[in-house]
């Protein structure tokens, strides 16, 4: 009695409908749009962290927005259509992914200190790829 039964659920798992593949993304930004309207705003609430310190709990939570946002930022740049290439444009957005990240956790915490001590990190991430992808960065104006 046991076996018909466990054969009709397993032949009914087999035959299900595959489930279709999610709708395939792509960009609706520029590189420039993303960098100057999401990307640089949210870092400089980081970067600037000492002189514009939330004293209020929604400033707080503007904070957590803006590391929230410049953490989802990290993953936008590693969609396909606007990953340049799966090696070290990966590992460069891992970095600021890794960086905003733990922005987000220390705005959350309201930890000002961790935030802080963050800049490094996150500035490397935007060095870091900057001097992969962008030409001439760092060469200063002839």
């Amino acid at each position: 009695m046991r076996l018909p039964a466990l054969l009709f659920a397993a032949g009914t798992a087999l035959f299900q409908a595959p489930t279709p593949p999610p709708p395939p993304t792509r960009p609706v930004g520029s590189m420039s749009d993303l960098m100057v309207r999401m990307i640089y705003p949210t870092s400089d609430a980081v970067f600037y962290i000492t002189t514009r310190t939330p004293a209020s709990d929604a400033e707080w939570g503007d904070l957590q927005a803006k590391t929230l946002t410049l953490a989802e930022s990290a993953n936008l740049l590693m969609m396909p259509g606007r990953a340049r290439d799966q090696g070290r444009w990966m590992d460069d957005a891992k970095l600021m992914l890794e960086a905003g990240t733990a922005a987000y956790r220390a705005a959350r915490a309201k930890d000002l200190d961790a935030l802080v001590e963050l800049n490094d990190a996150l500035y490397k991430s935007c060095v870091t790829c900057h001097q992969h992808y962008r030409p001439n960065y760092g060469r200063g104006r002839p």
